[in-house]
């Protein structure tokens, strides 16, 4: 494998990074995954503009322009010739002595490919099964922070319990009920009636460019969607509950906290959704 270190590219057994680097000591940094179909990244700018997001959030500058990013992207495609994958960009503030104020330093740029493998057919065909967890981190989830402790362990619950998420669920305040977020490593969304409805993107969940094609799936094909605030009750009294990431792409949780979802298998939403998203995967993300 070769990756990108701070203007080198290089076997991965060769990278190296000190031990005083912010990203190491404190988990001060930033990442991104592009996922890349026929050798083509998709929607690299807009991932880009979620990178920047995050390196304004966080009040690190940028260290490259657009277009050097995507020349970094693009020679990691190439060097790394497997037609699907997916590019992980890691940005760190640097190495500096330990201490709390940002130093002026240069930042740490890291940047990898790794191969990106469909979901497996079992899995569409049967749906995943999945757990609830209080949503416990920070108000800052829209920032794609390498600081992932939080999010680990909620996704740690899930493998425990044998399930393949954990959705989060922020608690109930003297204001309102319990409310949907994300899950640990992906959007969710509640289909009700046959309409979607799935939480809006603000510093509670990470804006996942999955989610948007999601939605762009609905609205050029008539699905009715709602963007709003779902609540628990409204997660487990759902016809069908779907899971959405660059990586896992859509698949339909058919278990909830050992209750089925509706028939407990795939439902028609779920289906649909599927064949056009795969539709989309042909002729949109392997566009040349």
């Amino acid at each position: 494998m070769t990756i990108y270190l701070n203007g080198e590219y290089m076997p991965i057994a060769q990278a190296k990074v000190s031990v005083l680097d912010r990203g190491f000591i404190f988990g001060d940094g930033v990442y991104e995954v592009i996922p890349v179909y026929s050798h083509q990244a998709f929607r690299l700018e807009a991932h880009l503009l979620r990178l920047q997001h995050s390196l304004d959030s966080i009040q690190l500058l940028n260290p490259h322009r657009i277009s050097e990013w995507t020349s970094i992207v693009n020679e990691l495609i190439r060097r790394n010739i497997i037609e699907d994958q997916y590019i992980y960009l890691h940005i760190t503030r640097g190495v500096a002595p330990r201490d709390f104020p940002f130093p002026d330093v240069p930042p740490t740029v890291f940047a990898m490919s790794n191969p990106l493998s469909a979901p497996a057919q079992a899995l569409i065909s049967h749906g995943v099964s999945a757990i609830t967890a209080e949503d416990n981190r920070w108000l800052r989830c829209d920032i794609k922070a390498i600081s992932l402790l939080p999010n680990i362990l909620l996704r740690q619950m899930a493998v425990q319990a044998g399930c393949a998420e954990t959705v989060m669920l922020r608690p109930a305040t003297a204001n309102e009920p319990a409310f949907l977020t994300e899950g640990s490593a992906s959007n969710i969304f509640v289909v009700k009636n046959g309409t979607l409805l799935t939480p809006p993107k603000d510093h509670l969940m990470l804006p996942g460019v999955t989610y948007d094609v999601i939605l762009e799936i609905a609205a050029a094909n008539d699905i009715p969607y709602e963007v709003r605030k779902v609540s628990k009750a409204e997660v487990f009294a759902a016809d069908e509950l779907l899971l959405t990431s660059s990586t896992r792409e859509v698949q339909a949780i058919t278990c909830l906290d050992d209750n089925p979802i509706g028939n407990g298998i795939p439902g028609p939403a779920f289906r649909k959704i599927y064949l056009l998203y795969q539709e989309f995967k042909r002729e949109v993300m392997r566009a040349k």
